[in-house]
């Protein structure tokens, strides 16, 4: 039996036995994610198929997964999704203005190299391309602040049913306030850990400040951090209202 195999008991029994029914569920969420992700990867070198609509679609079906599925239907979870919703469509529609005017798309010249025996002509839109990963690496941390702040001010309206809608939603402000930090700082340490090779690359080939900074494959995962954390800062106070608006009948 494998590492892999392994690992992955380990953590089905510390999920089990800290997160009861929720923790195994929550496991499972993890495949289901996994199943996604690879449909996408199908679709999206497909020519005839949309990427910007179709990584709406998968990011639609990710949020189910991880709101409904793992925690299942209730006021807290269709606060989020809808929120998480509303934050990507806004964020989609900058994402594709940015994706076209810094160039991002396509591969950097130290990818070239390993794919110069291939044909690039696939007849794919490699803006869209951009557009749609950049999107998928945000929808993780964009549910997740949601589901953050929703559960939290559900359990204020739950001790305090008086409380008013613009209180509720200030409340929400603060708890956004305490996370924003955390979530972001979050994917940028997962850029620095994810690509750690690629940084080693640019100290052995004594690659200056300059080259760096202006390197294809380094702003393009750059560029996608900052993306996910405006998405990140959006998300908090458009849950908060959501949430204000549904929880508080005014």
């Amino acid at each position: 039996m494998n590492v892999l195999v392994w690992l992955g008991i380990i953590l089905f029994i510390l999920m089990r036995l800290i997160g009861g029914k929720k923790g195994t569920r929550s496991f499972l969420a993890i495949f289901l994610n996994f199943g996604v992700v690879l449909i996408s990867i199908l679709f999206l070198t497909t020519p005839k198929v949309n990427p910007i609509i179709f990584i709406v679609v998968a990011c639609i079906v990710i949020s189910c997964i991880n709101l409904f599925y793992i925690n299942e239907v209730n006021s807290k979870t269709i606060t989020a999704f809808i929120s998480t919703l509303v934050t990507i469509v806004i964020l989609l529609l900058f994402i594709v203005i940015v994706a076209k005017k810094t160039m991002i798309q396509g591969f950097g010249e130290e990818e070239v190299e390993e794919l110069s025996i291939f044909s690039l002509y696939i007849g794919v839109d490699f803006v869209k391309i951009a557009a749609a990963v950049m999107i998928m690496a945000a929808i993780g941390a964009i549910t997740d602040t949601a589901i953050a702040i929703s559960s939290p001010m559900s359990e204020i309206f739950l001790h305090h049913p008086t409380i008013s809608r613009k209180e509720l939603f200030t409340s929400g402000i603060r708890i956004g306030r305490d996370i924003l930090g955390t979530s972001a700082n979050t994917m940028f340490f997962a850029f620095f850990g994810g690509y750690l090779g690629l940084l080693l690359w640019f100290q052995v080939f004594s690659y200056s400040f300059g080259e760096i900074v202006n390197s294809k494959i380094f702003n393009a995962e750059m560029i996608s951090i900052l993306c996910a954390g405006i998405g990140i800062s959006l998300v908090i106070p458009i849950t908060s209202w959501v949430t204000a608006f549904i929880l508080v009948k005014e």
